[in-house]
């Protein structure tokens, strides 16, 4: 079985914080990660080679230091890493990022399964997975949190829904987006990312050249949506002291409740 799994790495939303003057994240001196719900595809990925035999490539896009996860990705049992990075590739929105990756994953060719996790924690759009397989033309399913049964031809999985879960069937190949009720992910092999990491590391690194894809398609040209401004709400909390007989601090206190429709 031929997976591939797509991989963001992200600023660890622990540290982030805003530049007051651009509006924008301050990523210099803030570690990144792997994507917590990629890591999770990535075990799903890892799982099913180690069950049914075949190979697990991780793409990721972003910029030269991106390589890290797909080294981490590799030390978790990955076979293979293809890194999208080329400057025509910054600013895109969810749509020039799903063209991106879609052009790379027609580049790399068969495959059975395409597995992300529902959403990235420093956009949480979860519109990536359900893009991707629009452009592949391939059926999805979403908020996966169980893979019960694996064929030739068809795969069977649990759907997390509000009030419980629904069992899907669906054809191959497909595109999955998991939640982190699917797995527990491993943690990386010493020794693989040691392999990783050296100079027979199996890692590509492809521009827009290479996945035949215009500039114009791509990044902030290719984007359909454009973000004007970015900033971190400021909240300015007031308190009131009620006095007087009990009955009429209740009162008063819930006419001001449902003054601000609180009640």
């Amino acid at each position: 079985m031929d997976i591939i799994v797509l991989i963001k790495q992200v600023p660890d939303t622990t540290d982030v914080k805003l530049d007051p003057k651009t509006g924008s994240l301050i990523r210099e001196g803030v570690e990144s990660i792997i994507n917590p719900d990629d890591r999770h595809a990535l075990e799903a990925a890892v799982n099913l080679k180690e069950e049914k035999g075949g190979k697990v490539t991780v793409i990721s896009m972003g910029p030269p230091q991106a390589i890290d996860a797909i080294s981490e990705a590799l030390g978790m049992g990955a076979d293979e890493g293809i890194l999208l990075s080329d400057k025509a590739f910054a600013g895109a929105d969810t749509w020039a990022t799903s063209f991106t990756l879609g052009k790379a994953i027609e580049k790399v060719g068969k495959y059975d399964l395409v597995i992300c996790g529902r959403q990235a924690i420093d956009g949480d759009t979860a519109q990536i997975g359900p893009q991707v397989a629009e452009y592949l033309r391939v059926p999805q399913v979403t908020y996966v949190c169980g893979i019960e049964k694996v064929g030739r031809k068809k795969i069977v999985l649990k759907r997390r829904l509000e009030d419980g879960f629904e069992r899907v069937q669906c054809p191959l190949p497909a595109l999955l987006t998991v939640i982190k009720e699917v797995n527990v992910p491993r943690f990386p092999r010493l020794g693989g990312l040691i392999d990783a990491c050296g100079e027979k590391a199996n890692i590509k690194v492809w521009n827009a050249a290479d996945i035949g894809a215009q500039t114009r398609d791509v990044g902030l040209e290719g984007s359909l949506t454009h973000v004007i401004k970015t900033f971190a709400p400021k909240f300015k909390r007031q308190g009131e002291i009620l006095e007087g007989e009990s009955k009429e601090v209740v009162n008063t206190l819930v006419d001001k409740l449902v003054e601000n429709n609180l009640i």
